[in-house]
């Protein structure tokens, strides 16, 4: 019985990851998109993250931001459990998006004479995780994925 409900759970964590995932690779490629579009033609200090979908940069980048949004899913799955907490849930995003961001902005002061685009990449991160704690919220409340139960 034990077996059939940790198997139970992970497969829902499974599919937790997949929707984090999913939503933030949807979410990397619109902000890509936008970046490249509006940001950095009109903004100089923006174009040093200007890439282009030829580049294996971009890959790279698209797949990094996936393999973080799957971790997102899994852990926030538990992070939230089956608690109306708004603090847990902020604080999930916060974890990941300033860990994201902050690691950014880290690079920026050490390679780069100017800071401000890390820091607008580190909003960014915020950002791409609290959408993705909308998707995984939205999964929930529609019965796509069971919340982990809290004992």
């Amino acid at each position: 019985m034990k077996d059939t409900n940790d198997m139970a759970e992970r497969l829902e964590s499974v599919k937790a990851g997949i929707f984090g995932g999913l939503s933030l690779c949807l979410t990397f490629l619109i902000t890509s998109f936008l970046n490249n579009l509006l940001l950095a033609k009109y903004f100089t200090a923006l174009s040093i993250f200007q890439l282009n979908i030829q580049d294996w940069h971009w890959w790279i980048s698209g797949g990094i931001s996936c393999f973080c949004g799957l971790l997102f899913g899994v852990t926030y799955r538990y992070i939230i459990r089956s608690d109306e907490n708004p603090q847990l849930k902020a604080g999930g995003v916060l974890a990941f998006g300033l860990v994201r961001g902050l690691t950014l902005v880290d690079v920026g002061l050490c390679c780069y004479s100017t800071i401000l685009p890390f820091v607008i990449v580190a909003a960014e991160s915020i950002v791409w995780f609290a959408i993705a704690a909308i998707a995984l919220n939205t999964a929930i409340k529609l019965g796509w994925v069971k919340p982990f139960k809290s004992t």
